[in-house]
C-alpha cells in the first residue's frame, strides 16, 4: 500500500491533493505536501465564498496524527484570496486548519481522544508537542462537541457543588443521571440560587418541562430554585447525603464525649473508635466486633446515638413511601425524648422538616440517587487534582466538560477501537 493510499484514507481534504512525500530519517518525520486541485478557487476566511488567487505565501507546516510513531506533517504554501465580496485581501481557509495552529483538525481529534486517558501533560511528552498545542487541540474540540451535543431529552438531572480551591471556592455542577445517559450538562460558579437558576435559563422552559426526577443535597438555595422551577419534577433527597449529616452528628457527640472523659481524668474508652462507630456492624470483622462489643456495654451518650444510627438504617428496607414516613416518625419522636443527645436531636429536625424530599426516594422506586452524582464529584475532583490546578477558568472548565461531558468528537479514523 502507498503512503498516499493510506494518508487519502485517513486525512482526505476536499479540493486538495497531495502532491509528494518525502521521509526525513534524521528528524523521524514525514513531510506530506498538498496542493490545490487545478482549477479550484481558494475560500475567504471572512465570507467563506470563493474568490481569485491574489498571491502566495511562504510554506506553513501543520501536524497530522502521526503514522508508525513517525511525526507527520503537512507543508502548504497558504494563497491569498481578493475577495470581492469582502473587498479585501485575506488568507484562504483550508479545511484541516484551526485557526492559525499548526496543529491540524485530525491531530486535535487524536489529541481529544487521548487526553480523556491520560493528562494533558503526559500527552504533550508522548507526541513531543507542548501543552500548549495539546490544550488548544482539547479546547476545540469541547466547543464543537457543546455545539453538537443532545440536551433535549434530559428527564432525571443531579445537582452538587464541589470546592475547586482554597476559601469559599466552588462550583456547581448538574449532571444528567438518566439510565441511558450520564453526563455532567452544565457549570456554574459558586453555590447560590442564582447559579442554578442560571442553569435552568441555559436550558429554557420547554426542557425543564420535561426534567421528571431531580437529585440534590439539603443546601437550602438549592432547594428553593428547584421548587422555583421545577415544581413538577419529583426531588429527590436520597440516602447518601442523609447517612452523612447522621454520621457527622454522631462523630460530634463522640467527639465531645472523648473531651468529658478526659477533664474527668477517665480512661479513654472512645480512642481511635471513630470509623467503628461509623462503620455498618456488618462490615466489622474480628477485634472490631469485640471492641464494639465491649463499648455497647457501657452507659455512654455515643453508644446510645450509634444504636440509633443502627435503628435509622432500617429505613432503606422499605420500598412504600407510607411505611417510610411511619418509621421516620416513630425514629424522630423516640430521639427526641432524650435530652442527653441534642446533636441527634438536631438531625431529627431536619429529617421532620425534609420529611416529603425524603419519601420522594421511594416514590422513586429508589432509581434516582445522588450515589451517582457524588461518583461524578469524585472525578471532578481528581481531574483538578491531577492537574494541579488550572491557569485558567476556561480551561479548568473545559477539562471538566472533556472528562465528564461524554461530549461526541469530530469523526476521525485514527481513533482506536
Amino acid at each position: 500500500m502507498h503512503i498516499k493510499t493510506l494518508l487519502n484514507y485517513t486525512t482526505k481534504f476536499k479540493g486538495f491533493v497531495f502532491e509528494k512525500i518525502n521521509l526525513e530519517q534524521s528528524r523521524n518525520e514525514l513531510v506530506v505536501w498538498v496542493v490545490p486541485r487545478k482549477n479550484s478557487k481558494p475560500i475567504c476566511s471572512c465570507c467563506e465564498l470563493p474568490g481569485g488567487v491574489y498571491d502566495h505565501l511562504n510554506e506553513r507546516r501543520f501536524l497530522l496524527p502521526p503514522i508508525w510513531a513517525i511525526k507527520v506533517i503537512l507543508a502548504y504554501r497558504m494563497r491569498r484570496v481578493n475577495c470581492r465580496h469582502c473587498d479585501k485581501v485575506v488568507v484562504e481557509q483550508v479545511p484541516w486548519a484551526i485557526g492559525k495552529s499548526p496543529v491540524t483538525k485530525p491531530f486535535a481529534t487524536f489529541l481529544a481522544h487521548w487526553t480523556r486517558k491520560i493528562s494533558w501533560q503526559d500527552a504533550a511528552k508522548a507526541f513531543n508537542i507542548s501543552w500548549d498545542m495539546v490544550a488548544s487541540s482539547v479546547i476545540w474540540a469541547v466547543e464543537w462537541g457543546l455545539a453538537h451535543r443532545d440536551l433535549d431529552n434530559i428527564t432525571a438531572i443531579g445537582v452538587d457543588e464541589i470546592k475547586y480551591k482554597k476559601g469559599p471556592k466552588y462550583l456547581t455542577l448538574v449532571y444528567q443521571i438518566d439510565k441511558n445517559c450520564r453526563r455532567l450538562i452544565w457549570i456554574g460558579k459558586e453555590h447560590k440560587k442564582k447559579t442554578l437558576l442560571a442553569f435552568f435559563d441555559f436550558i429554557g422552559p420547554h426542557r425543564c418541562k420535561k426534567i421528571e426526577f431531580v437529585c440534590s443535597d439539603m443546601w437550602k438555595p438549592y432547594l428553593s430554585a428547584i421548587a422555583e422551577r421545577l415544581n413538577q419534577a419529583v426531588h429527590v433527597l436520597d440516602r447518601f447525603h442523609i447517612v452523612v449529616n447522621l454520621n457527622k452528628a454522631i462523630e460530634k457527640i463522640r467527639r465531645a464525649e472523648v473531651a468529658k472523659l478526659k477533664s474527668e481524668g477517665k480512661p479513654a474508652y472512645l480512642k481511635k473508635s471513630r470509623w467503628l462507630l461509623l462503620k455498618k456492624k456488618s462490615n466489622l470483622r474480628g477485634k472490631q466486633r469485640t471492641r464494639l462489643r465491649e463499648l455497647l456495654s457501657m452507659n455512654l451518650r455515643v453508644v446510645k446515638a450509634y444504636l440509633f444510627k443502627e435503628d435509622f438504617d432500617h429505613l432503606w428496607t422499605y420500598n412504600h413511601p407510607n411505611w417510610a414516613g411511619r418509621f421516620i416518625d416513630q425514629w424522630t419522636n423516640d430521639v427526641m425524648r432524650h435530652r442527653s443527645l441534642p446533636e441527634l436531636k438536631k438531625f431529627a429536625r431536619t429529617i421532620r422538616n425534609h420529611k416529603e424530599l425524603i419519601l420522594n426516594y421511594f416514590r422513586a422506586k429508589k432509581e434516582f440517587s445522588s450515589g451517582i452524582v457524588e461518583g461524578f464529584n469524585n472525578k471532578a475532583k481528581l481531574t483538578i487534582r491531577r492537574s494541579y490546578g488550572f491557569r485558567s477558568d476556561k480551561i479548568r472548565d473545559t477539562a471538566l466538560y472533556h472528562t465528564l461531558g461524554n461530549l461526541p468528537l469530530p469523526l476521525n479514523t485514527h481513533r482506536l477501537s
